[in-house]
């Protein structure tokens, strides 16, 4: 791994569980990772096998947990937080206002979550209460990106802000402002948001409330 990278943003970049990513490269929670550390990512899920494999390249330099919602440099290792809830998310919320412009598919072109319309500077909310595992721009294609961890089973994703307005292992309630959108990662401003249900992305439409005009 390269600094600015977390365990939890490798196991998104290839839709693993982390927590079966961390015992295949026997991390312990609360999973601290190093510059240059060599992660599997081939291992055999559930049995836990490990494959021999280069160390992970991130495609781009990546930028440390902000203090500030601009600019910060990382220069240690990310711990990942361990006081996180067992219990299940007992409602989600609308991270952002807007109309769904993209729709979750798993055939091509694929769409790992939903593409919600804004204007530059809208509020992006959390759609569940957690923790902040992850704040930056290492993952091609999201741009500036936030991941939350909600419990033990689910993370939810905010991609394509133009600020971002927490920082790593930072609590969050629901509803809370973590960011403003943007157009960083793609062509035209929006909040690309998913949702992972033990790593692998399921359809926010399912979890999100109903709302007028198809939403």
């Amino acid at each position: 791994m390269r600094k600015g990278e977390t365990l939890y943003a490798i196991a998104w970049r290839y839709g693993l569980d982390y927590r079966e990513l961390a015992n295949a490269n026997s991390i312990s929670a609360p999973y601290i990772i190093y510059p240059g550390q060599k992660i599997d990512v081939k291992y055999t899920a559930r049995s836990n096998k490990v494959v021999a494999t280069p160390s992970v390249r991130n495609p781009s330099k990546v930028p440390a947990p902000r203090t500030q919602p601009t600019q910060t440099k990382t220069e240690n290792s990310h711990v990942s937080p361990s006081n996180i809830p067992d219990a299940p998310v007992s409602q989600w919320l609308w991270p952002l206002e807007g109309q769904v412009i993209g729709h979750f598919s798993t055939k091509k072109p694929v769409n790992k979550g939903i593409d919600i319309a804004g204007s530059l500077g809208e509020s992006v909310l959390a759609a569940a209460a957690g923790t902040v595992v992850y704040a930056g721009t290492g993952l091609r294609g999201y741009g500036n990106l936030v991941i939350i961890r909600h419990n033990e089973k689910f993370l939810s994703a905010y991609a394509h802000a133009s600020r971002i307005l927490v920082s790593e292992n930072q609590e969050v309630k629901a509803g809370g402002k973590i960011a403003e959108t943007g157009s960083t990662g793609t062509d035209k401003v929006k909040l690309h948001f998913e949702i992972r249900e033990d790593g692998k992305p399921v359809n926010p439409l399912k979890y999100l409330p109903a709302r007028r005009g198809g939403g």
